[in-house]
């Protein structure tokens, strides 16, 4: 039986599913952020569900299967409609750990899908989305071979994340995307110039990810970093050097203001997502079940007009120092071509 501590759901879009407020990115439980926990990333996933949270997002590259069969052992003996499954496919790896490139075409497409379905225990996937752009195919081609999917009823929805406004118009044209997943934050703040009026416009929700910025504004980043080589923040810009200490000085200023409210760092800045539209869905990427509970928490804070206007003073567009990633997968990003 669930407790609904979130509140009133949320749609993605005109056609995807009905969502709580808030949902759940698996990516750190297996991959990335350093040392996995199987047991407790189980707990925290089956904690979520309990809690009302059923939007879980992974992708078939997180751990290469690892988070897949990870999701699979947490929703076991559930029923399969309480959980909105979220699946990016599409980034190649090699057996170290590597990334090769992205394959978006067609019989890839079946084939990643056809993995996915068997390391889920399940016989659909609710959203279905390459995790970027592949340049070699047409996003026209890749998005009528999902329709496809679709049509067999092996996926409900289609997905994108991280293009552009023009991409997601041409997609949108071939099939009715259900919503975009891409980096928002009080820092990462790109899309609102042109790719959130796209999605609005189109009637496509906005997943986003990243609303801590991987744990940099969530009030618990030391100021010396992570220290562990394998956690792959220690290499992007934000985190490194005088960038980190200047963008810890703005998550300084958020906790004057969470401190006000009563509050955590972390609680604020997933709130201020919240505020910016019904048609926005955060991921919130907690591993643990302290964390999960903290990031919930945001869905009652209440923000007032003169809240949002003090936390955007003190954290003003832009002000992040360091892009999102190193210049190898920014030049990835569809979303960030201008």
């Amino acid at each position: 039986m669930t407790t609904d501590l979130l509140g009133d759901s949320r749609t993605l879009g005109s056609t995807g599913p009905t969502t709580a407020p808030i949902g759940l990115g698996l990516m750190g439980m297996s991959d990335l952020y350093g040392p996995a926990d199987d047991p407790e990333s189980v707990a925290t996933i089956r904690a979520a569900l309990d809690q009302g949270v059923n939007l879980l997002d992974t992708g078939d590259f997180y751990g290469m299967g690892h988070n897949e069969l990870l999701l699979r052992d947490a929703i076991r003996g559930r029923r399969r409609e309480d959980a909105q499954i979220s699946v990016k496919f599409g980034i190649l790896r090699d057996a170290r750990g590597g990334w090769n490139g992205v394959d978006a075409r067609p019989a890839a497409i079946k084939n990643f899908l056809a993995y996915s379905l068997r390391r889920l225990g399940t016989d659909y996937v609710d959203i279905y989305r390459p995790a970027r752009l592949d340049p070699a195919v047409p996003v026209e081609e890749t998005i009528g071979a999902l329709a496809e999917l679709v049509k067999q009823g092996l996926i409900r929805h289609i997905g994108l994340s991280e293009v552009g406004a023009d991409t997601l118009r041409r997609a949108h044209a071939v099939h009715p995307i259900s919503d975009l997943q891409i980096e928002y934050s009080l820092i990462s703040r790109g899309i609102e110039a042109d790719i959130l009026p796209a999605a609005r416009e189109l009637g496509v929700g906005i997943t986003a990810y990243g609303v801590l910025s991987r744990g940099l504004v969530s009030g618990h980043w030391p100021s010396t970093g992570s220290g562990n080589r394998r956690d792959f923040r220690a290499h992007l810009p934000r985190f490194s050097g005088e960038n980190l200490q200047r963008n810890l000085e703005l998550v300084e200023r958020l906790r004057l203001i969470a401190d006000s409210k009563d509050a955590t760092v972390a609680q604020v800045a997933i709130a201020w997502v919240l505020s910016r539209g019904e048609d926005i869905v955060p991921l919130v990427g907690a591993r643990r079940r302290d964390r999960l509970v903290e990031s919930l928490g945001a869905a009652s804070l209440d923000l007032s007009g003169q809240d949002l206007a003090a936390i955007e003073a003190a954290v003003p567009t832009g002000t992040a120092s360091g892009s999102r990633y190193d210049a190898a997968q920014m030049a990835m990003l569809d979303s960030e071509r201008r």
